[in-house]
Parts: structure tokens; C-alpha cells; sequence
């Protein structure tokens, strides 16, 4: 009896005590907006664009102009700005007062960007100018890369508009190009994808000190735009071996499929270093960067040749391995050599075979994946370059390459052996190779190298009518 009582008094105490009132948890976006404001002048740049990321409020008070006004005159004259600021000077604060209301909300994040972007790009153009005398191509392009901390990256849209972003690529560099390759194993099928885009990606506010974040505020500028609807279906097989087929889209792509699936495998982006920093950095989003026209000298133009005094440098390789480089001086065409649209250079003579050149190795391009690796036999990338008489890069390129047996025979007593094709064409010109295959010492040689350069192309450079 006494328990049950004693249990009954506890319970009615219960409902006889009044609730405890919480204290309601502080959130950082119920503060006043002066205290945001005053935590927000405490960041820096990058931080500042990363918290207008959050919501629309955050977003209208990192817009402040005052915040950026104060980033951007330390950015102009950071000394004289701290001692000014320190002594509180009547005239710099009316300056910026005046400064703060008179503009629009975000014009001094605009006007702080845009000269942070225009620094950067004068440093990296800078690097640019420096050039290989062999090539006439930019020599320090990697300084380049690290200075704007520049990367690429695929963008793989699907048939409902969802895009799939790939980044982390492995580069593999050569005397005028690199080759980025990507690859993973969580890709969309290659059934649902419409188009896949190229972009260089550099950080809006690149820091030297730190390296360039992941989530941070990025540049993108298109450099090339592919088609991959019914990829196996409109497109002929580039090569193939045991586990990938390989497909090439212009300009330079190489699409790796596994057989075994209709999945793609890899994607390798040969990237010629002709104006790759501009690409990569100074196009848009949407907007591929276009070259300025050539201004041609006075007396470009000959009377008796056609072309002349053009240099030619050329590399073959299978990504990571290297089979024949070389530069070949004082090519010309007699106007004689123009026919149907066409300038002929001959930088190899069939019949000359003190200028047949040796190929070291087994041609063929080297893929990998997180878990498989391969080589596609009889196919390369070229690389070439191909400079006016003044030295300035007339027709560059970088693309894969496939050989092809050919049906004629070599007509050459020297060698004996098996004669194949090597052909690439674009809208610049054409390039013909001839390949012998050399059984006896197992080894391959080039014994002839033509290339066609368009009138058009030649028109458009000087000025002229061919």
C-alpha cells in the first residue's frame, strides 16, 4: 500500500512540474547580418567566393563592396594600404566610402577578379614566349601549368542532360604535346552519352603557396567538343587488341571500349603545345579560344616558289615510349607542286634512301587502367610541327595515327619487306608516310613523308591567291 502511494506521488509530479525550456542552438545564419559581415572581412579571396556558395543571403553579403574594396586596394599597393589603414587616415577612408555606396553590390568582387585573372594570365603568357629553337614551340609550358595551376578535365553528358565530370588525369609529356589519359570504372555506359567536352580547368584565385583547392572557385575554357551517340555504329575501329577497341574522333581524341561490354574503357586527349596555354586558359565555358590572324611579312610572297624555307619537326610515339624524332630544314615548293587545292612539301624521297629514317621499337599505342594495361599495335601518335620562314608554327597538330598494309610493292632493290600506309588529313593538309618492314632485322623505315598543305590554309596565312 505504502509503494503504490509513493508511485502515484511520483507520477502525479510529473504532470505538476513545468517543462524545462531548451536554450535554442545558435546558428551562424541567424546572426545579424553586421556580425556576418564583420566575420566575413576576415576572409580571404577564395573563402570569401566559397561562402557566397551557400545560400542566396550569404551569397548578397559576400558581395559586400567594402570587403572587396579593402582585398583589392591590398592587392594593388598591400604596404601603403596596412600603414594607411593603421593610421586611420581621413582622406583613404572618405575615398573608400565614397567607393562603397556609389557602385552597384559586387562591383569591387568583379573588379578584384578580373585583375587577379588579368595578373595571371600576363605571368603565364609570359612563360610562353620562351621558346625551343629546334621546335618554335614554348619550352616551359610545365612552369606554365604550375604557375596558373592548370589541369583538364572530360565533361560526359548523357541523352538526358546529366553530366559526368572526370578529372585526375595522367599526363605524359613529349617535345611539342602532352597526352592526358583518364580512366575509371564507375562510368556512365556509353549507350545513354551524347557529347563529351574538353576543358582546361585553373583556379579563379590561384595561390602559389598552397596547392589549388578541389571545391574552390575554377575557370573552365572549352577546347573540344565530341559527338559519342552511336560511337560503335558510325565509326570505323582505329585498332584493337585483346581487351579494347580503340575509336578516334578529330581533333586528337582516342576512345578506348572494353569488348567484352559496351563501356568505354578510357579516354586519351593528345594535345598539341601550339597555343595550348591559351586554349586551356584564355577561351570560356562555352566558347573555344580563336587565334589572332597572322600578319605576314612584306615579302613573304615569291615569285618562283610557291613556299619556301619551311621547317618540319616530327615525333612519333606511342604515348609513353618514343619511336622517331626529328627536324628536317629548308623545305620549299615550286609553284610547279600545287594541284588539285594542294601544296606539296616532300620531306622523304622514296628514291633517296640516304634520307630513309629508322624507327626504334615495335610501333603501337600503350593504354592503362587502375587494373589493366595494353598496346595496340600498328598505330602511333604524330606529332607535328610545321613552321613558316619566319619561324612562326604554321600547321600543328596532334592525332593518332593508324598503319594500313599497302597493296603495291616498296619498287626498292635495297630493301625487302613488307610496305605499309601511314595517312592523316585534316582541314589544313594532308599527311602521307610510307612505312617498309623490314622482316630480316626486324625493324621499320620510313622511305617516304609528303605533306599537303591546303591552298586555303596557305591563303589565309599570307594574304594570297594560289
Amino acid at each position: 500500500m505504502k509503494c503504490s502511494e509513493t508511485l502515484n506521488a511520483g507520477i502525479k509530479s510529473l504532470y505538476l512540474t513545468p517543462p524545462i525550456k531548451l536554450k535554442p542552438n545558435v546558428c551562424i545564419e541567424s546572426l545579424p547580418p553586421e556580425v556576418l559581415l564583420k566575420i566575413f572581412s576576415y576572409l580571404d579571396a577564395v573563402s570569401l567566393l566559397t561562402v557566397g556558395c551557400v545560400n542566396k543571403r550569404f551569397y548578397e553579403l559576400a558581395n559586400d563592396n567594402g570587403i572587396w574594396l579593402k582585398l583589392y586596394s591590398s592587392s594593388l599597393h598591400p604596404k601603403w594600404t596596412i600603414r594607411k589603414m593603421k593610421s586611420k587616415q581621413t582622406e583613404t577612408l572618405s575615398l573608400g566610402c565614397a567607393a562603397v555606396h556609389d557602385r552597384k553590390p559586387g562591383y569591387w568582387k568583379k573588379e578584384y577578379i578580373s585583375k587577379q585573372t588579368s595578373a595571371l594570365r600576363t605571368r603565364v603568357m609570359r612563360l610562353a614566349k620562351f621558346l625551343d629553337p629546334y621546335t618554335g614551340l614554348p619550352c616551359k609550358n610545365k612552369e606554365a601549368m604550375k604557375v596558373s595551376g592548370l589541369s583538364w578535365i572530360i565533361v560526359l553528358k548523357d541523352k538526358n542532360g546529366k553530366e559526368h565530370v572526370i578529372e585526375k588525369p595522367n599526363l605524359s609529356f613529349m617535345d611539342t604535346s602532352v597526352t592526358v589519359l583518364w580512366h575509371g570504372t564507375d562510368w556512365p555506359c556509353l549507350d545513354i552519352l551524347s557529347t563529351l567536352k574538353l576543358f582546361g580547368v585553373t583556379p579563379l584565385l590561384p595561390d602559389q603557396s598552397i596547392p589549388p583547392s578541389k571545391n574552390g572557385p575554377h575557370r573552365f575554357s572549352l577546347i573540344a567538343e565530341y559527338h559519342l551517340a552511336n560511337l560503335t555504329e558510325k565509326s570505323v575501329v582505329f585498332g584493337a587488341d585483346e581487351l579494347v577497341q580503340l575509336f578516334s574522333l578529330s581533333p586528337g581524341l582516342l576512345v578506348g571500349i572494353w569488348k567484352e561490354k559496351n563501356e568505354i574503357a578510357f579516354v586519351m586527349a593528345n594535345l598539341h603545345y601550339n597555343q595550348l596555354l591559351e586554349r586551356s586558359i584564355l577561351g570560356s565555358a562555352t566558347v573555344q579560344y580563336v587565334p589572332p590572324p597572322n600578319k605576314p611579312l612584306l615579302d613573304d610572297i615569291d615569285s618562283e616558289f610557291g613556299l619556301h624555307d619551311y621547317s618540319l619537326h616530327l615525333d612519333l610515339h606511342g604515348r609513353n615510349c618514343r619511336y622517331m624524332c626529328g627536324s628536317f630544314k629548308c623545305l620549299f615548293c615550286r609553284k610547279g607542286d600545287i594541284e588539285n587545292g594542294y601544296l606539296r612539301l616532300r620531306v622523304v624521297n622514296l628514291k633517296d634512301n640516304r634520307k630513309h629514317l629508322p624507327v626504334i621499337g615495335t610501333l603501337g599505342i600503350c593504354w592503362e587502367t587502375d587494373v589493366f594495361k595494353g598496346n595496340v599495335k600498328d598505330c602511333f601518335v604524330m606529332d607535328l610541327t610545321l613552321l613558316d620562314e619566319t619561324g612562326k608554327p604554321f600547321w600543328c597538330f596532334s592525332a593518332p595515327v593508324h598503319m594500313e598494309l599497302s597493296t603495291k610493292s616498296s619498287g626498292l632493290y635495297d630493301y625487302m619487306g613488307h610496305m605499309y600506309t601511314a595517312d592523316y588529313a585534316d582541314s589544313e593538309g594532308k599527311v602521307c608516310v610510307e612505312i617498309l618492314w623490314l622482316e630480316e632485322t626486324k625493324e621499320y623505315i620510313i622511305v617516304s613523308l609528303v605533306l599537303y598543305v591546303s591552298t586555303k590554309k596557305v591563303n589565309s596565312w599570307y594574304g594570297t591567291s594560289y
